[in-house]
């Protein structure tokens, strides 16, 4: 008879004693989460740029797609030639798109369109290691011809490094704040119970130029500066407060 009972206030007691580890649990979280306190850091590296990127395209139209296709390879393979002779390594030269496009006549009052020509575009990446003789390379290509030279970033190939002496900087910063609030505020933090880390990675000084089909050089060549790029990395550290 009393069977029953027993059983239902067990199970109660189960229930309630279930229903006080998660609310404890849930206060402890609550605790830990809440008594924080963040800082942010910022560290940032300068250096030159070690190489340039010119993204260079050559043109062509013709009557038929062959005649365009064969007056552009010509003119790829003197740009070609150009920039070996000017030390540029095979592997730094790469196609990045390469296009054939019917070109179209409307008539005036509707109907269909007739096909007038072709015109073929190839595109190139090309990597540029002395940067001195960067002024000569972007001359020198539309003289041989890339009759569109469309833009030039100035960069550091390689900068993980710089980017780790930069995130050390920043981590320093904001433990030097943590530091200075203990002292200015007389509290105690305890662990690091979280990290985030964000990058705006560095400025691409660019040089932009169009030149219209068919026109050559004969100017005196681009002046480019190389400056310096800046690689800035920002985190934020979170404490816990005992």
């Amino acid at each position: 008879m009393y069977k029953p009972l027993v059983w239902t206030g067990s199970l109660v007691l189960v229930v309630l004693a279930l229903f006080l580890l998660v609310e404890i649990n849930y206060v402890s979280n609550t605790a830990a989460t809440t008594n924080t306190v963040s800082f942010s850091g910022e560290g940032k590296i300068t250096a030159k740029p070690d190489i340039a990127v010119i993204s260079a395209s050559i043109v062509t139209q013709a009557v038929d797609s062959k005649s365009a296709q064969d007056s552009n390879s010509t003119k790829s393979n003197t740009v070609s030639a150009f920039l070996k002779k000017q030390g540029v390594d095979d592997k730094d030269i790469k196609t990045s798109g390469y296009n054939v496009t019917p070109q179209y006549r409307y008539p005036p009052y509707g109907g269909q369109p007739t096909i007038t020509g072709y015109q073929v575009s190839q595109s190139y990446e090309i990597k540029v290691r002395d940067l001195a003789k960067i002024s000569t390379i972007l001359d020198g290509l539309v003289t041989a011809g890339a009759n569109q030279v469309n833009n030039l970033g100035l960069q550091i190939e390689n900068p993980e490094d710089l980017k780790s002496q930069a995130r050390q900087l920043a981590i320093d910063d904001a433990k030097k704040k943590a530091s200075e609030l203990e002292k200015q505020v007389g509290i105690s933090l305890g662990k690091i119970i979280n990290f985030v880390e964000g990058s705006n990675g560095y400025p691409v000084p660019m040089y932009s130029e169009t030149r219209a089909m068919g026109m050559g050089g004969g100017g005196s060549e681009p002046a480019i500066s190389t400056g310096e790029n800046d690689i800035v990395i920002n985190v934020t550290i979170t404490y816990q407060i005992k």
